[in-house]
């Protein structure tokens, strides 16, 4: 809901708020932060912002570092992690110059330049997607990474592997926890909480479960919104679920595949488009009830599959949770209720209002604005030429894509399986998102740069299988 200054303001004295905190987000989807007394809270910070300098949050360098911050009142939430009473902000970024206009790399930026550029093509006036959170709650983790020892551990009592030690006694196989009850399901009240945050804080959650995998696996799904508003609400999912974890004395982590032979961690997105708040996707005559418009956008995105990989599955770990076996798509197509398929469409949204289809490869270490903008950028170009999937033979697959023949595997395409594959398609494959300026060329180059330096980086550190597979060679 919008707020007036005045209205902050006088939020800020009847709760007595000591501290302003401005959340801004980096090229890596990590949130920064930069807090000011909140006597120095006035109407100039609204006019002129707060000057901070974003040469180390891995954009593409610009003449000028120096930059503003302009908070979006309608983001205030009292920190409910802070011992200091904290009123939290999220807010644009802007080039200090005569006019200071929107710095075109900062993400949250790009999210609007995506819906207008919608919008100013007359095709939507909303896309509305609706994220589902998975994610590991451990008791403890450690990791190190030295030249004379590379490795990590963790533990949860939950898991199988303590069932010799002083447990409980209720522990859960791997891969058959999917909506296991207490007491196996040990972290129910710490979900309830971090549920309750999240809808305090303006994500209303839909509901929350175990997941399949039997080591902590977890799952929140939260109502779908406005793509924009989503983004932001994915950094406040991960900020509270982080949060909470810690004040329980535990540890939480998105990482796609953190537990070899486990389950992975993805983040399926929901996704329509609406004009004059009626639905794009629905027909009654369609296939799976999908419109034209629907299986053009579908199609979109199936085009532009690999390349979108480099933003929404932008980690070396991506590519572990994306293989056969592990509930994780890996061939490019679409199919209804099949969760094999990239594409999936839910057979239990049936309503003219909330007909849709989840795209299931992207997974919570990629940056919320980023991914969700390319995915809706590769969706408008799947409309504005009329990219079916049909045509391309990309479905639909209303069958088990894990279980054909090796010859039949030979004939259906395939996500990359490596973050360098991702990049080499980004770079030959970016026009769709640099269309009207949406996606500064300057930015994707910069990406491409900065993944490829991290991939280098951790294919040249040894594993330690690799002490396994070849020390006695």
């Amino acid at each position: 809901m919008t707020k007036s200054f005045d209205e902050v303001k006088q939020f800020i004295l009847d709760n007595q708020i000591e501290m302003i905190d401005f959340k801004m987000v980096d090229l890596d989807g990590i949130w920064r932060h930069l807090t000011i007394p909140s006597q120095n809270f006035d109407q100039d910070i609204m006019i002129y912002g707060v000057g901070f300098d974003a040469s180390s949050y891995g954009f593409a360098q610009v003449e000028k570092s120096d930059m503003i911050f302009i908070p979006d009142l309608s983001t205030m939430i009292i920190d409910p992690f802070s011992k200091t009473k904290t009123l939290n902000l999220l807010g644009d970024v802007l080039v200090i110059g005569k006019d200071n206009t929107p710095f075109d790399q900062y993400p949250r930026n790009i999210a609007k330049h995506a819906e207008a550029y919608m919008i100013k093509q007359g095709i939507a006036d909303e896309m509305i997607i609706g994220p589902e959170f998975e994610f590991h709650v451990f008791d403890q983790v450690s990791f190190e990474v030295k030249p004379n020892h590379i490795g990590f551990s963790f533990d949860l009592e939950d898991a199988e592997w303590n069932t010799s030690q002083n447990s409980h006694g209720y522990q859960v196989d791997s891969k058959s926890a999917y909506h296991i009850d207490q007491p196996s399901d040990s972290t129910y009240d710490l979900r309830n909480r971090m549920s309750e945050l999240m809808d305090l804080w303006g994500v209303p959650v839909k509901y929350h479960h175990h997941e399949v995998g039997g080591s902590g696996q977890l799952e929140i799904e939260v109502k779908l919104g406005k793509m924009s508003h989503m983004a932001d609400a994915t950094m406040i999912a991960k900020y509270v679920i982080k949060n909470c974890a810690k004040e329980a004395g535990k540890t939480a982590t998105f990482m796609p595949k953190p537990i070899y032979k486990e389950a992975g961690n993805g983040m399926h997105v929901h996704m329509l488009l609406k004009k004059n708040n009626k639905s794009l996707f629905y027909d009654e005559t369609g296939y799976a009830h999908l419109s034209q418009t629907a299986h053009y956008f579908m199609g979109g995105i199936l085009k532009h599959i690999a390349s979108l990989c480099a933003l929404t599955n932008p980690s070396t770990n991506s590519y572990k949770r994306l293989v056969p076996g592990f509930e994780a798509p890996v061939t490019i197509g679409y199919a209804t209720a099949n969760r094999s398929a990239i594409i999936r469409i839910p057979s239990y949204a049936k309503s003219p209002d909330s007909k849709r289809f989840e795209l299931r490869n992207p997974d919570a270490t990629c940056n919320p604005y980023l991914a969700y903008s390319a995915i809706l950028m590769a969706g408008l170009d799947g409309i504005e030429n009329k990219i079916d999937p049909k045509d391309h033979h990309w479905g639909p697959y209303d069958f088990n894509l894990y279980n054909l023949s090796l010859e039949e595997q030979k004939k259906i395409e395939s996500v990359p399986s490596t973050l360098d594959q991702a990049l080499d398609a980004l770079e030959k494959d970016h026009l769709y998102l640099t269309k009207d300026g949406v996606f500064p060329l300057a930015l994707i180059k910069a990406w491409i740069i900065k993944k490829r330096a991290e991939g280098k980086e951790i294919s040249q550190i040894p594993h330690p299988a690799e002490y396994k597979k070849y020390y006695n060679s």
